[in-house]
């Protein structure tokens, strides 16, 4: 029978969680979803803040709310259905206006199977001001760095030669408590506008910059610029003729 763990250990600064990956949580391939690794990374990090003593409800009553801003996945070897994966999740030194996260998947062997790093902004729930590392005083600010093999977060080029592909409405199902798209719904919205022979590819790295909040009802529109001899894939998603998010696919 499997023991599951779940942790944070002071000592190294690290949070790890064990789990099984569930045949919900595959695509056709019986890989796991692009968007279900972007929702386990974002609730592991959540989580470790919760055990720390700063859920979600403690942070919004001192005025603090945490949103992600920026992610960068390598995958080694992506999960499989019923893969038994441990996630290490910690945080690393922060930048002047944003936390930095750093990700470890790996298999019950220790091999690696993704890498990745993400930053989050630190908004006043109630006037959406951004909140500077600095001045966000409910636990010490790590010193802490861990080498990853994975693409750094940041700017994202956005070519000149866009094409729309898709259309959709956000529904109700893509809303979460902050009241907004949550932000794995923007993967699948993006890897969903991909024409079937890109969704095929086997992804060797994958970026994801958010902009602006979608709400329900807002109609998504979806562009793309393909680049066979990069081997790569950018996708731009806009609504109201305003970029909500932007995102790289590479391929090997």
């Amino acid at each position: 029978m499997l023991t599951f763990v779940e942790q944070h250990d002071e000592h190294k600064q690290i949070f790890s969680r064990q789990m099984v990956i569930d045949f919900s949580q595959c695509n056709e391939k019986r890989e796991l979803y692009l968007f279900e690794l972007l929702r386990i990374s974002s609730d592991t990090a959540t989580e470790d803040y919760k055990e720390r003593g700063m859920s979600a409800e403690f942070l919004q009553d001192h005025g603090y709310a945490m949103l992600v801003s920026r992610q960068a996945f390598r995958f080694h070897r992506m999960p499989r259905e019923n893969d038994f994966v441990t996630l290490e999740t910690w945080e690393e030194t922060p930048e002047p206006i944003q936390l930095v996260r750093g990700y470890r998947f790996i298999d019950k062997n220790g091999a690696p199977l993704i890498s990745g790093i993400s930053s989050w902004i630190i908004v006043d729930p109630k006037s959406r001001r951004i909140v500077r590392p600095s001045e966000f005083t409910l636990r010490e600010p790590p010193v802490f760095h861990r080498e990853l093999d994975c693409m750094k977060f940041g700017k994202i080029s956005i070519p000149k030669d866009l094409q729309k592909l898709s259309e959709r409405h956000i529904c109700f199902s893509d809303i979460d408590a902050n009241g907004h798209m949550n932000n794995a719904r923007y993967g699948a919205y993006a890897i969903d506008s991909l024409p079937v022979e890109y969704q095929q590819k086997k992804f060797s790295d994958f970026r994801i910059n958010f902009s602006k909040e979608a709400r329900r009802g807002d109609l998504m529109e979806m562009f793309g610029s393909f680049n066979d001899e990069q081997k790569k894939a950018v996708i731009v998603g806009r609504h109201d003729g305003i970029t909500s998010f932007e995102c790289e696919f590479y391929w090997k």
